[in-house]
Parts: C-alpha cells; sequence; structure tokens
C-alpha cells in the first residue's frame, strides 16, 4: 500500500472542511483534502442556495398576489422552469463541483476524490493509499437524509431535499413528512407554486425547538394559505401504486402524487475507522473540546459534532480549528448566541435559550413579547410577526431571542449582538430605535420585560 506523507488531512470538503484546507494551505502547510462527494458540501448543491433560490421565487409569487390588496390588479402565473433553470444553472452548475475543486487547489491544496477513511493516528486511507499528516486529521464528514422506520416506506419512491432541489417540474400533490426547517420551507415554497400540500408532523407543533409562539403564528400562516397541518400523527404504513402515495395514519389517510421526508438526518460516522483512534463509531455525533480537537492530533467540526446542522457553525468552528492547528491564540468555541433561521414567510429567527430552555436551566426568567404587526412598519406592510425576549432577570441581560417577520433572519442579527455580548437590558432601553422599521418592535417587547 503506497504512503504519502503531509502536514494535514482533511476528510470531508463541506462549507468547514473546505474552508479549513483552504486555510491550512494558504498558510503554507502541505493539505490533502479528500471527499468522495460534491465539494462544498450539502449546502451549495441540496441545501442552502437552491432552497433558497426556491424560497425567493415563492416570495415574489405571493407578493404579487397581494397586489389586489394593496396596489391594482395583477395576473400571477408561476412558472417552476424559471426555478429549475436557475438552480441547475447559477447555484449549482448541473450539480458540477469542478469550480470549488479549482479553487481548493488553487490555494495549494491536493484534492483526492474518494472515501477517506482513519487507519489509525494521523493516517487516512484513500482507494489502497494511506496519508499520513504530521500535525493531525480533520474531518468534517457531514450528514445525510435520514428516514423514520415507518413500515414500507423504505420501498418506496419518496424524495429527499436531494431530490426535490433537482426537480424540472411539480407535483399536485405532496405530503412532506416532518414539519422542522427543511419540510417547512420547502411546503411553503411548492404550495406558493399551485401544490397541494399536507405537512405530517409526530410532534405536537411544527417548528417544535423553536417558541411555541412562533409555531402558532406559523401554523395560521400555512392554514391561511392552503397548507394543511397535521400533528401528533402516528404514521401506519406508506405505500406506492399506480404513481400516488398513501400514507395510512391512526385515524385516516393520506394520498399524494409525491412525498417528500424531511425527518432528520445523520451524521456520516459509518466507516470513517473512527474505531481506530479510539473513538465510537455508532455514538450520534464526535465529541470535541472547545478548541474542536477530538483526540491528539485529530479534529472535527461541522454537522458531525453535534453542535447545530448549520453551515455558519461549520465555518466558525473551521476557524477555531485552524487557529488551533497554528498554534495562533484566538477565542474557543461559544454557542451561547448561536443563531439560526427558517426561511418560510415570515423569517423565524431565533438565538440563544427558548423560554423553556431558560427555566429548564433553573434561571430566573423574565418575558418581552410584541406582535409586529402592532409596530407601524408592520401596520404599513400589513405584516405577521412577533419579537420575543427571554431574559436572565438576576443579571440583567437577555439569554435568547426570536424575531419573526418578513425580515425576521436580518432583525436577529442585533439580537444575537445584544445575546452574546451580555449588553445589560437597561442599556437596549436607551438606544434609539429608527422609525419605523421592524426592529423597533423590539424597544416594545423590552418595555413588556416582566
Amino acid at each position: 500500500m503506497a504512503t504519502t506523507s503531509c502536514d494535514v488531512v482533511v476528510v470531508g470538503l463541506g462549507p468547514g472542511g473546505e474552508a479549513t484546507a483552504t486555510a491550512l494551505a494558504k498558510a503554507g502547510l502541505s493539505v490533502v483534502a479528500v471527499d468522495e462527494r460534491l465539494v462544498g458540501g450539502e449546502c451549495p448543491y441540496y441545501g442552502c442556495i437552491p432552497s433558497k433560490m426556491i424560497i425567493r421565487a415563492a416570495d415574489v409569487l405571493a407578493e404579487g398576489r397581494r397586489i389586489p390588496e394593496l396596489a391594482g390588479e395583477a395576473d400571477v402565473r408561476p412558472d417552476w422552469s424559471e426555478v429549475a433553470d436557475r438552480i441547475r444553472d447559477e447555484a449549482t452548475d448541473d450539480w458540477n463541483d469542478q469550480v470549488a475543486v479549482d479553487r481548493l487547489e488553487s490555494a495549494g491544496a491536493t484534492f483526492v476524490r474518494g472515501h477517506g477513511r482513519l487507519v489509525g493516528p494521523r493516517a487516512v486511507e484513500v482507494d489502497g493509499e494511506v496519508y499520513e499528516a504530521k500535525r493531525g486529521v480533520v474531518l468534517n464528514p457531514g450528514t445525510a437524509p435520514t428516514a423514520p422506520p415507518i413500515e414500507g416506506l423504505a420501498d418506496t419512491p419518496y424524495w429527499t431535499n436531494r431530490d426535490i432541489l433537482r426537480i424540472e417540474s411539480v407535483p399536485g400533490s405532496l405530503a412532506v413528512i416532518g414539519g422542522g426547517p427543511i419540510g417547512a420551507e420547502l411546503a411553503q415554497g411548492l404550495a406558493r407554486f399551485g401544490v397541494r400540500v399536507t405537512v405530517l408532523e409526530v410532534g405536537d407543533r411544527i417548528l417544535g425547538p423553536e417558541e411555541p409562539e412562533s409555531s402558532r403564528l406559523l401554523s395560521d400562516v400555512f392554514a391561511r394559505e392552503g397548507i394543511q397541518v397535521l400533528t401528533d400523527v402516528t404514521i401506519s404504513s406508506v405505500s406506492y401504486d399506480d404513481g400516488r402515495f398513501r400514507i395510512v395514519l391512526a385515524d385516516h389517510e393520506v394520498d399524494a402524487e409525491k412525498l417528500l421526508v424531511a425527518a432528520g438526518r445523520r451524521a456520516n460516522l459509518p466507516d470513517l475507522g473512527l474505531e481506530t483512534v479510539g473513538l465510537d463509531p455508532s455514538a450520534h455525533s464526535i465529541e470535541v473540546d472547545e478548541r474542536m480537537r477530538a483526540g491528539e492530533g485529530l479534529w472535527a467540526l461541522g454537522d458531525a459534532v453535534g453542535k447545530g446542522a448549520f453551515t455558519h457553525i461549520s465555518m466558525y468552528q473551521s476557524a477555531i480549528c485552524v487557529r488551533d492547528i497554528l498554534g495562533q491564540e484566538g477565542a474557543t468555541a461559544d454557542y451561547r448566541a448561536l443563531p439560526h433561521v427558517t426561511f418560510t414567510d415570515p423569517e423565524v429567527g431565533s438565538v440563544g435559550m427558548t423560554e423553556k430552555a431558560a427555566r429548564d436551566a433553573g434561571i430566573n426568567v423574565r418575558i418581552g413579547l410584541t406582535d409586529l404587526a402592532s409596530s407601524t412598519r408592520g401596520f404599513i406592510a400589513k405584516a405577521e410577526g412577533l419579537i420575543k425576549l427571554v431574559e436572565d432577570a438576576d443579571r440583567g441581560v437577555l439569554v435568547g431571542a426570536t424575531s419573526v417577520g418578513p425580515s425576521g433572519g436580518e432583525m436577529l442579527g442585533m439580537l444575537t449582538t445584544a445575546v452574546h455580548a451580555e449588553v445589560p437590558t437597561d442599556t437596549l432601553r436607551t438606544m434609539i430605535y429608527a422609525y419605523p422599521t421592524f426592529h423597533r418592535a423590539v424597544e416594545s417587547a423590552l418595555a413588556d420585560l416582566s
């Protein structure tokens, strides 16, 4: 078996892995970057970027349909081919990663296409060749969509996010198993293109990890848009016959032309060789310290470390990992102010702790809540949304916040700063809030803290 020596091997080239390999190569290290899939990972080809192109197009359609309410008359006719062309040509280059490979190699890294597997400390095997890393190995294996163990489901041609983002035309009807961010975003996106959508959620509400107020508001929006949301469901079986899916629930059945399964993801840890470095390959995630170290000469980052399956988390962890490998000083990982956004309409943005999480942690909680529609900007735009603040009353700082609205993700920025920097709520109250803006509703939520 051939052996090649280098400074660092990076296994998995999603956003964090690619950024790590690029930064280390630019710093002068000899880097071998390994991936059997597309360089760039799930986000640019099957996630963040193409899905937001769907959402952008769907939002334009929804705005067009509001013209009779606000500005006159309009004839809105959806055309999915515009979206499909844009995803294929602009976002994914027809699911070809050559541009990303060229970018990586121009930074000085050596790219190897294949399945990378640890074969011992600081050693990775790819297709019969072993790469020995003098400084160590960085793991960024990512995750893959998973399906719940429902009778018959595995024998049907259901879609995951990887399939639905490649469709050339929309179906007449769609059932979605899973009311989390992926399911909710794609359900609304396709519904606005005329698809009859039913969302099936085993929990008691969609967007379960979010504040209950956010879930209720979005459920109401979905209902008005004709999206059927069924919660607390038990799915007995799924079958497919004559071009139709039949989903059997406890009390009735759902029939649809297509089925999207958006019910979770699993870390790509099997066959990564974790057992050769003393780690458990059957674990749900790789345990790391505040510098992303998983062991001697071993770092891990991204979805597989269990701190959140978000591109921005992977990129954040990459910067920490790079500094540690290069022996540079810098901040260690701190997830107190982890922001995330579900890009439905309205957007649902949140940061830090929910009210329940804060109370469960024993914090003396005060809550501030305001309806975005009651703000001047909300009134002008006829917009729906809310601001919810979670304060540690003993310390007088925010430990969490939620921002729901047409620009919920953008409004989240100032709230993330407040949580991250532990800005006293008394200081936030003394700010000048521009008028008339959506973010001015934060001032009203602060006044409501009780």
